[in-house]
């Protein structure tokens, strides 16, 4: 039978980590993450800047499970956490005030997942 779920070595070296973090912490937001990001490519989340834009506030923070496209303004400072970013949307994010981070980043900041809403 043939493989399934990713294939990318430093996406599944990702997911193993999500599942090892979330037994030590004792939180299931990172479990939760993991599953979303062994979905095929095509069920993965790819959100633009304008549906983060509407959905946040100033300083909250963001996890996307998939890719962040640039479409759309950003009007305030948000931290986003994803598998990958476009380069529009990398500068969009740091132009208003934002970080745009690795999700393995997110994990040794706030290690319980306190916070964070996971956008799809």
């Amino acid at each position: 039978m043939k493989r399934t779920g990713p294939t990318d070595i430093n996406l599944r070296r990702l997911i193993r980590y999500l599942k090892k973090k979330s037994n030590e912490e004792g939180v299931g937001i990172w479990k939760d993450i993991a599953w979303r990001l062994e979905r095929p490519r095509r069920q993965r989340a790819e959100v633009n800047i304008s549906r983060i834009n509407r959905y946040t506030r100033e300083g909250d923070t963001v996890i996307v499970p998939g890719s962040v496209l640039g479409a759309g303004k950003l009007g305030h400072r948000v931290t986003v956490a994803a598998w990958k970013f476009s380069e529009k949307a990398r500068e969009k994010i740091v132009e208003a005030g934002g970080e745009a981070i690795t999700i393995e980043e997110l994990m040794e900041r706030n290690p319980k997942g306190s916070g964070v809403v996971i956008m799809e």
